[in-house]
């Protein structure tokens, strides 16, 4: 065997070998001798047929594949081992040429972290803001989902609610047909198809009117787009929304607890606040790792990106999946091929990868620890709220050995964001600007 190790690039080892003719044999008679046993061949025992009789019942083609497929692994991990290299997962194995047998091997190697001058990074929280505008967007929305429906004798006008008869097919098969549905007349709502809406302003209680309307290219359902749906409504009642006054009997409908619409208005203000500092206390961590990880240098093979892209489309899929439905059908439904979404997550794949290996890198370098205590309480915080029939059982389950080591690696991600925040803002920890009222 003669091994070239090529080129070394992205963490990456590329190694050229090639089998001497001899350890090719070798490996062909132990396939011979392995198939032979359990090949069916017409006027010979099974066993007993001679290798060239094998080879011309089965092909040479097939006895090589055999034979290469269990000497090929062999022979990479001993020219990892005469290289001293120390692969992180499987390598890749593609055999370039099968006379003489030359295959290559790409071996991927630990990733390289070397962080920056972090301590010195600076970041500047934005402040939490929440306006009088924000709380009465609120109140306005609550004050419609308490608004009454009163029947009128006009026409359509968007934002009224009307109750339709409706006829429609798509393609000669039938689409939405329903009697008394109530359908809220909003400008530039794309349900069922975008112009729907327009299409019913105008029209008088008892009329009637067939019109088409084109699925556009970024329906929802591709299998609809670019054709044409045919309708066929009747008008059976028009309503309009009456809101209710803005006073304290509004806050009391809202909920009994708010006596006022003060009161109300109090803990939308409290409710919003902390939202938005929860908001900007992620979105403040996220721009502190970005920052340390500005300042370093990462290097990595693309199989850890390939491993992040396999957990985000299996998560998508988890999603997405009702009754066990499987990718082809996901991938039927969005009507896009795994490549095309493999490449829309790689991206977001490649940020997160270079992101976790940072992050490791500076909690090695930090010290930072997670006692087992400290996972036992978060463990208790995690069941507290559970249901007291199932929280022994979720208990159980979070203390088996790798759920206390993935809370484990949890807690120390969290640790680790929490020292770089301390070191962004500096070591008397300036909190978050006061927010508006």
């Amino acid at each position: 065997m003669k091994v070239t190790n090529e080129k070394i690039e992205d963490s990456q080892v590329f190694l050229s070998i090639e089998m001497e003719p001899a350890e090719v044999e070798e490996s062909l008679e132990e396939s011979y001798h392995r198939l032979v046993k359990k090949t069916d061949i017409p006027g010979f025992r099974k066993g007993k047929a001679p290798r060239a009789i094998l080879e011309r019942y089965l092909g040479k083609e097939s006895l090589l594949e055999d034979a290469l497929s269990n000497l090929l692994p062999e022979a990479c991990d001993k020219a990892i081992k005469e290289q001293k290299l120390e692969a992180i997962v499987q390598p890749h194995i593609e055999v370039a040429q099968t006379d003489p047998v030359i295959f290559k091997v790409i071996v991927p190697l630990r990733p390289t972290v070397k962080l920056g001058d972090y301590h010195h990074i600076q970041v500047t929280p934005e402040p939490v803001e929440v306006s009088e505008d924000d709380v009465s967007a609120i109140i306005e929305r609550l004050r419609h989902q308490q608004a009454a429906w009163e029947p009128v004798e006009r026409p359509v006008g968007f934002n009224d609610l009307a109750v339709l008869d409706i006829e429609s097919s798509v393609e000669d098969k039938p689409f939405i047909n329903q009697k008394g549905a109530q359908y809220q007349v909003l400008q530039n709502y794309s349900f069922p198809v975008p112009g729907f809406a327009e299409q019913l302003v105008g029209m008088k209680r008892d009329e009637e009117k067939e019109f088409r309307l084109q699925f556009p290219p970024d329906y929802p359902k591709s299998e609809l787009v670019g054709k044409e749906a045919w309708f066929k409504v009747k008008v059976i009642e028009i309503k309009q929304e009456v809101l209710p006054e803005l006073n304290d009997e509004l806050a009391k409908e809202i909920d009994p607890k708010f006596k006022t619409l003060d009161s109300l208005r109090e803990q939308i203000l409290a409710d919003l606040r902390l939202r938005a500092e929860e908001k900007t206390r992620i979105d403040f961590e996220e721009r502190v790792v970005e920052a340390v990880v500005d300042v370093t240098q990462v290097e990595f093979p693309p199989v850890l990106v390939e491993v992040e892209v396999d957990r985000l489309l299996n998560q998508r899929l988890q999603r997405w999946q009702a009754g066990g439905s499987g990718l082809e059908e996901y991938l039927s439904r969005i009507n896009k091929t795994e490549e095309e979404i493999r490449e829309e997550l790689r991206p977001l794949a490649t940020k997160r990868t270079i992101w976790s290996l940072v992050l490791e890198e500076v909690t090695r370098v930090e010290k930072i620890k997670v006692s087992d205590s400290g996972i036992g309480t978060e463990i208790k915080n995690m069941t507290k709220d559970a249901d007291e029939g199932k929280k022994d059982e979720l208990e159980g389950f979070l203390n088996t050995p790798q759920a206390r080591e993935s809370i484990k690696q949890t807690l120390m991600t969290r640790k680790t964001i929490q020292r770089l925040v301390e070191i962004a803002q500096g070591s008397n920890m300036r909190s978050f600007s006061n927010p508006s009222p």
